[in-house]
């Protein structure tokens, strides 16, 4: 199992609660998995009716099955958990994968950079490094057996 969050405090009065989250975003969410809170050393599971992301790191969430301000109050300082394999795929599509690939017509990857809403590569052209956004509305093709990633790149970007 994973820790995701951990409930921070009761949120109004019919069950929600508000979550402090890592790495959990509303796509993230199977409503049908279940997420887990241990009691008396077990993780029992409680199913989300609701997920609303608030800010960067805290999420309001509904369980099935808790409906009142009291029931929420019981959850309040628990860890929350899910299990890890629920990630697997997440790992598996990372984008600093694209490292050692090659961006065609403009040259290697060297580098992913984790900027923030603006994910991006930096590729080694015969004129020096350049940085290019890499977004899915801009992928044109990917080849994994050539490791060669076809893009569209906006205009200017390569001088």
């Amino acid at each position: 199992m994973l820790q995701v969050g951990k409930v921070l405090k009761s949120h109004g009065v019919e069950g929600e609660i508000l979550v402090g989250v890592r790495d959990l975003a509303p796509e993230d969410i199977n409503i049908g998995e279940p997420v887990f809170v241990e009691f008396d050393g077990l993780p029992v599971p409680f199913f989300i009716r609701s997920f609303r992301q608030r800010g960067n790191d805290k999420a309001i969430l509904a369980f099935e099955d808790v409906a009142t301000l009291e029931d929420a109050e019981e959850l309040v300082g628990r860890a929350l958990w899910m299990e890890e394999d629920l990630f697997e795929d997440e790992e598996e599509e990372s984008f600093e994968d694209f490292v050692g690939w090659t961006v065609q017509g403009v040259g290697p990857v060297t580098a992913f950079l984790d900027i923030p809403s603006n994910p991006c590569l930096e590729v080694e052209t015969p004129a020096g490094p350049v940085i290019l956004p890499l977004h899915e509305d801009l992928v044109l093709s990917l080849d994994p057996d050539r490791r060669v990633l076809e893009l569209s790149i906006p205009e200017g970007l390569l001088g």
